[in-house]
């Protein structure tokens, strides 16, 4: 069974701090994917590592730059964050590896990403648990642009034809205007008045976002806070089901 999870950056880092870890909530991470059983492949947003620099440079998914000096400034802080991800997964025994999607992933001139996998699943039948995350990637006609975490998890889970994918985020589903966790989610019209902008600096679209490319996956998606993540590695479905 395989599962593609994702590390939400405002999980693991202070999104608020440039380059700054939460590292209790990055250690609880930590410890709940060491004790999965699954087959498992990690990606991680950009948090507080990403994202203030691509702001910084006007770079978001759409938007890209030719700036060398952009360019290499996100990458480096996005390789930096994937370094402190992969060694505290190193400290728990995990057969982490990492994968960095600038080396790999590009966009054409329409904006349409091609992600190879083939190297995530040899990885993966070969016994170690390939960690991704968000990065910039060529496109065509933009010079760089971001490629989000969120793409990334639902690109793999296509190509991987994953059981299932969890995506992991500071709160504990999609919440309703109320604040209450919306149980179940199949049409983006049933949350739409609830998802407004992230608080945070967030250049990949925050909850609206997620929402909206998990309804394109074949396989049910579950959004949930870090309190649900060892249920969720635990075969449960925690938070929100969108499907």
């Amino acid at each position: 069974m395989t599962t593609v999870l994702k590390l939400g950056g405002s999980v693991i880092t202070d999104k608020d701090r440039a380059e700054t870890v939460d590292g209790e909530a990055l250690d609880r991470a930590a410890d709940a994917v060491a004790r999965a059983a699954d087959d498992l492949v990690v990606v991680h947003g950009g948090g507080s590592f990403g994202h203030h620099n691509a702001e910084r440079y006007g770079v978001s998914t759409t938007a890209g730059t030719h700036d060398i000096g952009g360019v290499t400034e996100i990458h480096s802080a996005m390789k930096a964050l994937n370094g402190l991800v992969l060694r505290r997964l190193h400290d728990r025994d995990v057969p982490a590896v990492p994968v960095h999607p600038l080396s790999a992933a590009s966009r054409d001139s329409s904006g349409e990403l091609t992600l190879p996998a083939g190297q995530v699943a040899t990885l993966r039948a070969e016994g170690f648990v390939p960690v991704l995350h968000g990065d910039v990637v060529a496109h065509a006609g933009e010079g760089v642009t971001v490629l989000s975490g969120d793409e990334i998890v639902t690109s793999l889970a296509r190509s991987l034809d994953a059981d299932r994918v969890g995506l992991c985020s500071t709160v504990p589903g999609v919440l309703d205007e109320d604040g209450d966790v919306i149980d179940r989610i199949e049409r983006f019209e049933d949350a739409a008045g609830a998802l407004g902008g992230a608080e945070s600096t967030d250049v990949s679209g925050g909850m609206a976002g997620k929402v909206r490319t998990l309804l394109d996956l074949p396989t049910p998606a579950s959004v949930f806070g870090l309190d649900g993540l060892s249920a969720f590695l635990d075969g449960e479905a925690p938070g929100t089901t969108v499907d």
